[in-house]
């Protein structure tokens, strides 16, 4: 009787081991964010970004001035019809001309022509703007929007998908928190952010776990960039063993211990 309680109890060890081997643990420094805060000194001014206007951008420009009738010209509408079958009744809507900007960072502007505004930051571009329109409309006064702004988030989130932005500034953190969060199982020391400029995408990486990110070119995000979160070790692994085994290990486990109770 000693011989098989020994015995089973070795089995049931070996068992356990197994199980926390597949299911593994993540270390503290894998899973903490900023953990360098203390000592960080962050050099760079991040409050001065701003993004860059960049082909398919769709803009919205509104212009205003004292004389509303001498900008009627530089704000071209478009009207939208919508029918009710039913009532047999037609409503129509106004709304602002917006500009897409196209493959060559160009928009046509009414009256200015083709202007050229691919990789004008906003500020840049309004300026430009009230110069232009300053020739035929006093102290004009100009509101620009990017309104097709978004982001993707893939991988290990607990809610990956595209996200519409209407602030045209936002944080790799906060793309993050709309995504609800990584999951356990995401790598947060090698994170992915495909960014395309000019025609040309470039694959960065940050790590969330050191605050030094916070000074990276990637820390503010661009429009139209994507994020990609790895699962770490630890699921990568259970995904070759399978949920189906781990329960197995698990219910085997159980059963000998149970065993060994009954034999004491």
């Amino acid at each position: 009787m000693k011989f098989q309680f020994n015995f089973w109890t070795k089995i049931t060890s070996i068992l356990s081991f197994l199980l926390l081997l597949f299911s593994s643990c993540a270390f503290k420094k894998d899973v903490i964010y900023y953990q360098n805060m203390d000592a960080l000194q962050i050099k760079q001014n991040v409050s001065s970004y701003e993004v860059k206007i960049q082909p398919d951008d769709l803009l919205m420009i509104m212009v205003f001035a004292e004389d509303a009738e001498a900008v009627i010209p530089f704000n071209l509408k478009t009207y939208s019809v919508s029918a009710n079958h039913k009532l047999d009744i037609a409503h129509s809507s106004e709304t602002i001309q917006q500009y897409l900007v196209d493959e060559h960072g160009i928009i046509d502007f009414p009256i200015l022509g083709k202007l050229q505004v691919g990789g004008f930051t906003r500020t840049e571009l309004l300026q430009l703007l009230k110069n232009k329109i300053s020739l035929y409309v006093k102290n004009p006064l100009i509101n620009l929007r990017i309104t097709n702004f978004k982001i993707s988030i893939q991988g290990e989130v607990n809610l990956p998908g595209t996200f519409s932005i209407a602030s045209e500034r936002v944080t790799v953190l906060e793309a993050l928190s709309m995504a609800k969060d990584l999951t356990i199982y995401g790598k947060r020391k090698n994170i992915l952010i495909i960014r395309e400029n000019n025609g040309v995408k470039s694959f960065n990486r940050i790590d969330i776990t050191n605050l030094d990110f916070i000074s990276s070119p990637f820390y503010y995000l661009a429009q139209n960039d994507i994020i990609y979160v790895e699962p770490n070790r630890t699921k990568i692994n259970s995904s070759v063993v399978g949920s189906s085994t781990s329960v197995l290990i698990s219910a085997i486990s159980i059963l000998m211990s149970i065993y060994v109770l009954i034999l004491k």
